[in-house]
């Protein structure tokens, strides 16, 4: 019954939220309300947003330490395939701040008392699967065009990526590949956490629902993807430290996002996930 209420969630009938047709005036809107969230409470947000910073500079630290420079690139662009799952806390600060609650740093820790957290976890653990996925995907294709041999420097590695048809290919194909990666997690993930977060529907449920809302938005969602993504590469060119601003910014406008996907009477009948 307990890996039931995980999928299917608390009722005995999984519930369907109804899904919305959203225009790039509700984009402007969720970023609008997510910048208005982070300078609220930008201490807590900064020291939220730190674990980004860190874990990036850990894996970098890690990758040239293990002579694995070739998995440097797919390390900075994946990371942000667990980006969902790593702002769950801004997702509980956005919620109370809507709802008029009072709100610290703390309370991003709520989320460990929801009835859904079973859920999240496991749809983190799916996202840490495709992550996993995609490092080793892009192993194989450097292998496949560069053998076995590891880059001698950093420099020699940039060389033959930047001076060699096989590099040429490698940059093409690794972006392709990315590509469809990057278009898998959005699709479960951009709906399905918040939802989640907000009600207690199990992970099926909210993975439909987040499916069925780029499929009814595929514009906007492809818009939401591009601003996502260019806001993750901008905030981390200076050693991911950007991200500390992005991934706030980033998370809180999700959670407004989802507001505006979502239509909240479709789920009345369902129970919350956290206090009201």
């Amino acid at each position: 019954m307990a890996n039931f209420h995980v999928i299917a969630g608390a009722n005995e009938t999984p519930a369907h939220p109804v899904v919305r047709k959203i225009g790039l005036s509700d984009l402007r809107e969720a970023l609008s309300r997510g910048l208005d969230d982070f300078m609220a409470m930008p201490s807590h947000l900064v020291f939220l947003g730190l674990i980004y910073p860190i874990a990036g500079v850990c894996l970098a630290a890690l990758t040239f330490s293990n002579n694995a420079l070739p998995l440097l690139y797919p390390l900075a662009t994946g990371f942000a395939l667990v980006g969902p799952f790593a702002a769950i806390g801004l997702y509980e600060i956005s919620r109370r701040r809507e709802l008029g609650m009072e709100t610290s740093w703390q309370d991003a820790f709520d989320v460990l008392k929801s009835p859904s957290i079973p859920s999240i976890a496991a749809l983190g653990v799916l996202l840490l699967v495709i992550f996993l996925a995609w490092l080793t995907t892009a192993r194989m294709l450097y292998q496949s065009l560069f053998g076995y041999a590891v880059p001698s420097s950093y420099s020699q590695f940039i060389n033959d990526v930047l001076t060699s048809p096989q590099g040429m290919t490698l940059i093409l194909a690794g972006n392709v590949l990315g590509f469809v990666f990057a278009v898998v997690v959005l699709s479960i993930s951009v709906i399905s956490f918040p939802l989640l977060l907000d009600r207690d529907v199990g992970a099926a449920v909210a993975i439909q629902t987040s499916i069925k809302a780029v499929l009814v938005n595929p514009l906007v969602m492809a818009a939401w993807g591009l601003i996502v993504a260019a806001a993750l590469l901008v905030g981390s060119l200076p050693l991911f430290v950007g991200l500390a601003i992005a991934m706030p910014v980033l998370g809180h406008a999700t959670w407004h996002l989802y507001r505006r996907v979502v239509d909240p009477d479709s789920m009345a009948d369902v129970p919350s996930s956290m206090p009201r």
